[in-house]
């Protein structure tokens, strides 16, 4: 059995990680930061604009995680059946611009989908200096042809999808060398570079990174709902159902209810590609 049951629980780490400025601009710009209007978003895409301090997107700490975190090994699986399935993070205090933490991680669930496995894999950061909790992270990963192990069914999460007008929706194009920019933070996957590999996957060219949407999609609620203020977002999940080519274009849909905004990512074809989406806001805001 290719899938490795006995890694479930299993603490990896800790490893360490470090970004600085540049590379919190880098990924601002990975996720289509100022794309539309480079004098738009300054906050993100620069460190020395007059009277703007520099912002983090909060999004940036998953990347963070998923780059340099230690990776839990499941089993001998096939890389171009794996497929981002649904990530979530939640914030203990505001990312900063710059920082170093200590990351760790564990496997804390495989289940059986039938058609395929479901991989759940959450990471802790914590700040290097203090070792105090900074960002938590919950990440699933989709095997297909993995399933019928036999194992456990995945909980359900309720989840209403909202019926009413939006109280806020945005639209971003998306660059047709998107994927290439933004693999520059960290996610090198050919999958969304290299044709053969993406043939092998079964898809007709590259396609774009999951995270790269939902980061995309983080920037478009943060400006929606949290005027553009970075540091009020708390959390953020989605699952990923639909892949995204470069070249389309994004619609986030987002409903408000106190703290919390529900949301969904739609295609160029109206289709759902990031959906059960929830924002955390900070109270008070």
């Amino acid at each position: 059995m290719p899938l490795d049951l006995s890694v479930i629980g299993r603490e990896n780490g800790p490893s360490q990680a470090t970004w600085t400025s540049k590379d919190a601009l880098l990924y601002a710009l990975g996720v289509g930061a100022g794309q539309s209007d480079p004098l738009d978003e300054l906050a993100f895409t620069t460190e020395n604009s007059a009277g703007v301090n520099q912002q983090v997107l909060p999004v940036y700490g998953v990347v963070v995680a998923n780059s340099h975190g230690p990776r839990p090994s499941f089993g001998d699986i096939d890389r171009t059946k794996l497929v981002h399935g649904e990530q979530a993070f939640t914030l203990h205090r505001p990312l900063p611009v710059e920082g170093s933490v200590t990351i760790t991680s564990k496997v804390i669930g495989m289940f059986d989908k039938g058609s395929g496995a479901l991989v759940v894999t959450e990471s802790r950061l914590r700040d290097a200096d203090t070792g105090q909790p900074l960002m938590d992270t919950r990440s699933s990963s989709f095997v297909r042809g993995e399933g019928g192990f036999g194992g456990e069914k995945q909980p359900k999460e309720e989840w209403a999808a909202p019926e009413d007008t939006p109280d806020h929706e945005a639209t971003a194009e998306v660059r047709h060398d998107q994927a290439l920019l933004y693999r520059l933070s960290g996610d090198r996957n050919p999958l969304h570079s290299d044709p053969d590999f993406a043939a092998r996957g079964g898809f007709s060219k590259p396609i774009l990174h999951g995270m790269c949407t939902y980061g995309i999609t983080a920037r478009l609620l943060i400006h929606g709902f949290c005027g553009g203020d970075a540091s009020r977002q708390t959390s953020m999940s989605g699952r990923f159902t639909k892949p995204v080519l470069p070249g389309e274009k994004l619609t986030v849909r987002g409903w408000r209810d106190g703290s919390t905004v529900r949301f969904r990512t739609y295609d160029s074809a109206g289709d759902v590609a990031l959906d059960r989406g929830t924002f955390g806001i900070r109270e008070g805001s």
